[in-house]
């Protein structure tokens, strides 16, 4: 791989990374809800989750699922209600303080699985691979720039997010940022809908 592939797929890794979209938009409101350090599972679980779909759609996957009509509807139709129910989890979280039990923030595995439903993830792994795969080396090689370029770029939200908590100590601050937050997250599904 030559260094010019390589700081373009670099480049293409954080530009996709950093754009508002679902995964984004619930760290930030994970690190207001609980923290950065409570937010640490989730982050790791969007950066190696991520890095392990496109390893795996990149090894043939990818030619499977997008070949067939029923299988791209389905996914489709699938992550619209995942994220509207996710969205809906945001928005009527109770705050910190009123929450019996307190709510959790996502786990690892529940974000690295969230990738698979996620339509900005399927772009990102999709446009990356067809792009950059042969003159990177692979699919491995590709994944692992994006997990590593990832990581910072999504702990950012989630620190952007914690950022915000004096301002959202108030509970009606709180709930009006989660309900941004959801809607944020439902608007960000409109490209796979229309």
């Amino acid at each position: 791989m030559t260094a010019d592939i390589l700081l373009a797929l670099t480049g293409f890794s954080l530009v996709t990374s950093a754009t508002p979209g679902p995964n984004n938009m619930m760290l930030m409101a994970s690190g207001a809800n609980f923290g950065l350090r409570r937010t640490v599972p989730h982050m790791l679980g969007v950066s190696l989750g991520f890095g392990a779909m496109v390893a795996v759609l990149g090894m043939g996957l990818d030619r499977i699922v997008m070949g067939s009509a029923v299988l791209a509807g389905a996914l489709k139709w699938l992550s619209l209600a995942y994220v509207l129910w996710l969205a809906w989890k945001i928005a009527t979280a109770a705050p910190p303080s009123q929450a019996e039990p307190p709510g959790r923030p996502l786990g690892f595995l529940g974000a690295a699985a969230f990738q698979w439903v996620n339509p900005k993830a399927w772009a990102m792994a999709l446009g990356a691979l067809s792009a950059y795969a042969a003159g990177a080396g692979g699919p491995l090689v590709v994944a692992a720039v994006f997990a590593v370029v990832n990581l910072p770029v999504v702990a950012a939200w989630a620190a952007a997010g914690q950022g915000l908590r004096g301002l959202l100590a108030r509970p009606a601050r709180l709930r009006a940022f989660n309900a941004g937050m959801a809607g944020l997250l439902v608007l960000s599904m409109l490209p796979v809908v229309l």
